[in-house]
């Protein structure tokens, strides 16, 4: 007489669903309000037109784009794309000419993003934020998109309401040398917990 075992078999577990959100453009209004700036178009037409004149007659330009990604308190993320073009100061190009006949140890440092609430449009002349945020720089990842292309990525976070309008790249947490300001972009609201994603481009084209 054989023996049968009997048994069941129940198995059992949880599910879990967990959203995970995507990058969703800016809203159009947005968009369209800030290329229509006179400083944006200019920037624009310099960009991707006359920077590949100029290359075509031997000389050499940098040029600076911003890009912006908004990251709700929630983790909603909303793309900007670039919203400025230029500018590259007098500051640093002083800097940089300084540097060449005396280095010090602040050349490689430009990496300190800041923004602000200023409705000024940028100009080489620019030194500093127009009117700051409150809320403090934030070092930036250092990479390079292309050979000839510096590229610096810094997350701000806000503790208050504010609407950003202008961002700055510096070589340091607080004063020295301004590289570039994009000012007067169409606003970007925040509320405490929202953060900013700055991603600053500098490409230099080489003469000849």
């Amino acid at each position: 007489m054989s023996a049968q075992a009997e048994g069941r078999i129940a198995p059992r577990g949880t599910l879990e669903a967990r959203l995970i959100r995507g990058t969703r453009p800016a809203p159009g209004l947005w968009k369209l309000r800030n290329s229509l700036r006179w400083s944006f178009l200019k920037g624009w037409l310099a960009y991707h037109v006359v920077r590949h004149v100029a290359r075509l007659f031997g000389v050499g330009t940098a040029m600076g784009t911003l890009s912006i990604v908004k990251i709700h308190g929630d983790g909603a993320r909303e793309d900007y794309g670039v919203v400025g073009y230029r500018v590259v100061t007098t500051a640093w190009v002083t800097f940089v000419v300084d540097q060449l006949q005396t280095e010090t140890s602040i050349f490689g440092d430009f990496k300190f993003h800041d923004s602000g609430v200023g409705i000024t449009g940028d100009a080489i002349g620019d030194t500093d934020i127009e009117t700051t945020d409150g809320e403090a720089r934030v070092t930036g990842t250092q990479t390079e998109s292309a050979a000839n292309a510096y590229r610096s990525v810094g997350t701000i976070a806000y503790t208050t309401t504010k609407a950003i309008t202008e961002h700055g790249l510096f070589n340091a947490s607080t004063g020295v040398t301004l590289l570039d300001r994009t000012g007067n972009f169409a606003a970007i609201n925040v509320v405490n917990g929202d953060s900013i994603q700055f991603t600053y481009t500098l490409t230099l084209t080489a003469g000849g």
